[in-house]
């Protein structure tokens, strides 16, 4: 998750605090394992888990139980990390089953604890539920665990529809409703793709955009990426785990969907059909208005586009990170270029007859 500035051009978006999420002094494995057994109790083992902006730790208790240890980056805003947290809660208690991390209160009850470092930094720690399972990336797809995608991704929509959180509508750099504004990065992307870069938001901001305001809103993930689903390791057939909340906010409930869609999309000469089985699946339990079902087509070549529009700035930007910034570029310029060979009449008919609608 990033803040996005009112009118991002490189000047900026530099000056901002998005460049200072990366800025904070790395968090060792023992005293994470330190504060573990302070504030939780625990004796654990401890291992680095790679994220993008917080610092993320595997515990691993005596007992063979596992959990996250969270350590948030200090830059960040501490009302967004509680509207996470919340989020989490709620969606606990609306949907038991829903296979989110769980929130482990402290010792002292708190299930958000305000810690000083040696840094002088002071940075927010919470404990949370490990969810063990393949990466679903690392899965072999198939239908049957598309249609279990499409039908958490209902789920979690649903649960998140009564949530308020005063932060909830913070502005996101990854939120689709504000793509157009990512227009003075494209210069970070390779020459030769800008190009189809440009006609997808134009088509978003043509097509999309004016929209968008007359749909349904509320809080939604935001960011069900294949790194951010795990599935059962045995069967792969099932989502066993939804993970990082980091982009949670405030949109148009499609774009949510469109966001999970985008990284369905198949690099062959059908690319939506893979995409449409867990979208049928999601409008069987949420079943979409007809205007939703207009401007799927262009927000989810405009999520692809965001990536490797985002992407391929920061990666330029923080190139140490370059391998973890870029783990679904090439993917999704891929898909993107799939994408390109079908209409937007074409690609919406498609996924109405997969859900069984016209």
């Amino acid at each position: 998750m990033d803040i996005l500035v009112p009118d991002p051009s490189p000047a900026t978006v530099a000056a901002h605090p998005i460049d200072t999420l990366r800025a904070a002094s790395a968090i060792p494995e023992a005293l994470a394992q330190r504060l573990a057994a302070e504030h939780y109790g625990l004796i654990a083992a401890v291992h680095r888990l790679d994220s993008e902006r917080d610092q993320n730790f595997r515990l691993r208790s005596l007992s063979g139980r596992e959990y996250v240890l969270k350590i948030a980056n200090p830059a960040e805003d501490r009302a967004v990390t509680n509207l996470q947290t919340e989020a989490l809660l709620h969606l606990a208690a609306a949907d038991p089953g829903l296979p989110i991390p769980r929130i482990f209160p402290a010792r002292n009850g708190m299930t958000e604890l305000d810690v000083a470092f040696d840094d002088g930094s002071s940075r927010v720690v919470r404990l949370l539920s490990y969810l063990a399972g393949t990466p679903m990336h690392a899965a072999a797809g198939s239908t049957v665990l598309r249609r279990d995608l499409g039908r958490c991704a209902a789920r979690l929509a649903r649960g998140l529809s009564d949530f308020s959180h005063s932060a909830a509508n913070h502005k996101l750099l990854w939120d689709l409703q504000h793509a157009a504004e990512l227009r003075p990065l494209i210069d970070a992307v390779p020459g030769e793709r800008r190009s189809l870069v440009e006609d997808v938001l134009g088509g978003f901001e043509t097509c999309a955009l004016p929209m968008l305001p007359q749909l349904p809103n509320q809080p939604v993930h935001n960011d069900l990426n294949p790194h951010n689903v795990v599935v059962d390791p045995e069967t792969h057939a099932v989502v066993a785990g939804i993970i990082d909340f980091g982009d949670l906010t405030c949109t148009a409930r499609v774009n949510d969907l469109a966001i999970t869609a985008a990284y369905q999309v198949a690099d062959d000469d059908d690319p939506l059909a893979p995409a449409c089985e867990m979208i049928a699946a999601y409008h069987a339990m949420l079943p979409l208005e007809p205007a939703e079902f207009s401007v799927l087509f262009d927000l989810i070549a405009t999520r692809m586009t965001m990536t490797i529009v985002i992407s391929s700035w920061r990666a330029a930007r923080y190139p140490a990170n370059r391998n973890y910034i870029l783990r679904n570029n090439a993917a999704a310029w891929a898909r993107l270029r799939r994408m390109a060979t079908l209409s937007r009449d074409q690609a919406t008919l498609q996924i109405q007859r997969a859900c069984h609608v016209g």
